[in-house]
């Protein structure tokens, strides 16, 4: 085998190399020597088939594996060799520029040549994080909103009582049950109309003003209703749209009263209410913390970009671009709008979205480094539990999930990823300076989405030169 380096530009390499007719002929004879004693065929003695003869029947397929076991291991010699951290698979590409060039290598008699190329993973220094400094919002729970969210889970379990005869009428505060049929213009429209909806008044689930038309209603009555869709609204075909809706009130039932008690909290699996009231003080500590996760974990990795500077591999790029261009694309055309729509032009959505993709390319490959130097791993057991949590999303489908995802390991890696990226950002908070900021759980709420607010604008207005 004979390499030659042909191209190293950044983090491109090519080699040339060249398998030897006389090696692949000699592979290709002990196959077939093999061969012999173990066909079958008809007119010939076990063991008794001559060489030639197989060699007519099987020499090429025969070839064909030999030379491609021969570019394997050369492929591999190399990137040993070398040490080469590959960003991608390797390309190869046969240097015959014909079919009888080809045909003489495949018949040994002549060499082999072909042409590997390949684009690394760039060298950096992962360095220390001393220098990066981040507040970490801190939201003491007040016993006043752990009374509430218990107040809502027992609102959530009341029990209902059905109204019959004359006060079978819609209150505020009853849960009733309905059809009704939506329409725009006159027309029906795409999941404006339901069966058997269970609603309570004055839970504000439906669109505002829809709840306090039924108020009043008679079981058995039927009523159509106007309303206006929010402009915010998350059907951007409906937004700001007028419709009605004819509704049927097919049952009516007033609210029960509730008890929050011990026995309250034993029906619903705690052992008391005190350790009722522990369990959601946990919750609550826990979706405050992911609220502020959110903010640092946004200033971590802009640290991050600012902190590293290295040549991207152009393949890794290319393919997280063109992964958020079809995202993109894709949810344009489904809302019907358009670049001007959006205030922008196609030119500069590319140029944004190529800032984008450089990014994340940037971040993963310093939050891979830095995860591989600290030893960062998934265990099996962590995996499982993301995989069957997914899984839910299927209902009825759950062991097909599963299934899929075990046999395809480059599915099971879209799994792993984002367990190895949390991992290493908790990591990575016990590299730099942390400085915690107690706010009230109104003030973080409100604080993270300002800043996410900004951080978009920000992202938005940037040059994209």
């Amino acid at each position: 085998m004979q390499v030659t380096e042909t191209l190293s530009e950044g983090l491109k390499r090519e080699y040339k190399v060249v398998l030897a007719a006389a090696d692949l002929a000699t592979k290709v004879e002990t196959q077939l020597d093999d061969l012999r004693t173990k066909a079958r065929i008809n007119g010939f003695r076990p063991g008794k088939v001559p060489v030639a003869h197989l060699k007519r029947l099987y020499g090429r397929s025969i070839m064909a594996e030999v030379m491609q076991e021969a570019m394997n291991e050369a492929n591999r010699k190399i990137i040993e060799e070398h040490d080469l951290k590959l960003a991608t698979p390797p390309t190869v590409d046969l240097l015959p520029n014909n079919d009888e060039e080809l045909a003489e290598a495949f018949e040994s008699r002549a060499d082999l040549s072909y042409k590997i190329a390949v684009e690394i993973l760039p060298k950096f220094d992962v360095g220390n994080f001393k220098d990066v400094a981040l507040e970490r919002l801190v939201a003491e729970i007040p016993q006043s909103d752990v009374d509430k969210a218990v107040t809502r889970i027992a609102e959530q379990n009341r029990a209902y009582s059905p109204k019959d005869g004359d006060d079978a009428i819609a209150a505020k505060g009853d849960k009733v049950v309905m059809d009704f049929v939506g329409k725009i213009d006159g027309e029906t429209f795409e999941g404006g109309s339901a069966q058997d909806v269970d609603l309570v008044l004055g839970s504000n689930s439906f669109i505002p003003g829809f709840e306090d038309q039924l108020e009043g209603m008679k079981v058995g009555a039927s009523k159509t209703i106007s309303v206006t869709f929010p402009d915010d609204y998350s059907a951007a075909n409906l937004a700001g749209k007028a419709a009605t809706f004819d509704v049927t009130l097919k049952a009516c039932a007033a609210p029960a009263d509730i008890a929050i008690d011990n026995s309250f909290a034993e029906s619903l699996g705690f052992a008391d209410l005190a350790k009722m009231h522990e369990a959601v003080l946990g919750s609550l500590e826990g979706e405050r913390a992911a609220i502020s996760r959110r903010k640092w974990k946004r200033e971590l990795l802009d640290a991050l970009d600012k902190k590293f500077s290295f040549e991207l591999p152009e393949v890794l790029v290319t393919r997280e671009f063109d992964g958020i261009w079809r995202e993109a694309t894709a949810e344009r055309e489904g809302q019907g709008k358009s670049y001007a729509d959006e205030g922008t032009t196609e030119e500069a959505e590319r140029a944004e979205f190529q800032k984008i993709a450089e990014r994340r390319v940037r971040l993963g490959l310093v939050l891979a480094e830095i995860g591989e130097k600290a030893g960062v791993t998934v265990a099996d057991d962590e995996l499982a539990q993301a995989l069957y949590q997914q899984a839910r999303n299927y209902p009825g489908m759950e062991r097909q999930f599963v299934e899929f995802y075990r046999k395809n390991p480059e599915q099971m890696n879209q799994i792993r990823a984002p367990l190895f990226e949390e991992k290493v950002i908790d990591h990575l908070m016990g590299q730099v300076v942390v400085t915690d900021k107690k706010v009230s759980p109104t003030e973080l709420v409100e604080t993270v989405k300002a800043f996410e607010e900004e951080s978009e604008v920000k992202a938005k207005a940037a040059p994209t030169a």
